[in-house]
């Protein structure tokens, strides 16, 4: 599939071509993960379909950060399998999955503080020619070097104005407020063109007017063909924005099912909404 999402200046923002047979990119099975004794993840099986907003919800504790670093590389399994459009990518290092069109954000924004913004996201595209030495000094192979940077910096002002950052371009991103640092990593990781987003928290500590300005992004996002699997603790929100919800609790799987179903079941309003919906 390959897709456009409008930017705010009438333009479109073109998502990299994704295999459309499979409708569930992302299948995890038997994942498995203990530390010191504790098991933290323990037989964890879902799938993402494709073109969904799929919530991850739990108490803290629950594991779910865990199978975040788990099925992207951070994090080996004790045991199970994760795929990623058909492939067996378990245990594959974070760059291979990354390369491979599944990226991730984390709970607390790891930006390169001490360059711009635009810095920041002209590291993201792949496959940067001029990465190797040789091809930066060669006479025939700068004009490709140069030819690369011209294209990836189109496509990195498209990105930072569809997340209307732009103003923001030549700002460090150290001085960028926490709600900023969110916008600037969701538009990163889109630069990798990413199959399947995985969001870990990404409306902690955001204030409303951006917590609104990032899930617009999300499901014009969505709508466009991207994939989303979200860490949330915001019940509300989750319930609001997702088609499916999966709920984690002692490092299992409760509950998969629709908001209403999570929302109808015994099992999670004891465990984790303390017997209140």
């Amino acid at each position: 599939m390959s897709g456009t999402t409008n930017t705010t200046d009438g333009s479109s923002l073109s998502q990299g071509d994704v295999d459309t047979d499979d409708e569930t990119p992302l299948e995890v099975e038997g994942l498995r993960k203990t530390f010191g004794g504790i098991t933290a993840v323990d037989d964890v099986t879902f799938g993402v379909e494709k073109g969904s907003i799929t919530g991850l919800i739990g108490p803290n504790g629950a594991g779910k950060s865990t199978t975040f670093n788990l099925i992207t590389g951070m994090h080996d399994a004790d045991g199970g399998t994760v795929r990623f459009n058909g492939e067996d990518i378990t245990g594959l290092p974070p760059h291979e999955i990354a390369n491979r069109g599944l990226a991730r954000t984390f709970q607390i924004a790891r930006e390169l503080e001490e360059m711009t913004v635009l810095e920041n996201m002209m590291l993201a595209p792949k496959g940067q020619i001029g990465e190797a030495l040789w091809r930066s000094i060669a006479p025939g192979a700068r004009d490709n070097v140069k030819r690369q940077e011209a294209e990836h910096l189109e496509r990195v002002w498209e990105v930072l104005d569809f997340f209307e950052i732009d103003h923001l371009a030549d700002e460090y991103a150290e001085n960028l407020s926490g709600g900023q640092r969110k916008l600037l990593e969701m538009a990163r990781a889109l630069l990798t063109d990413p199959d399947v987003l995985l969001l870990d928290e990404p409306f902690a500590g955001v204030n409303p007017s951006l917590e609104k300005r990032l899930l617009k992004h999300i499901h014009e996002l969505r709508e466009d063909g991207y994939t989303f699997l979200i860490v949330e603790h915001d019940m509300d929100l989750i319930m609001e924005n997702c088609e499916r919800v999966i709920v984690m609790h002692q490092g299992r799987v409760l509950k998969d099912g629709t908001p209403a179903e999570v929302k109808e079941s015994e099992d999670v309003i004891e465990a984790y909404l303390g017997g209140e919906v």
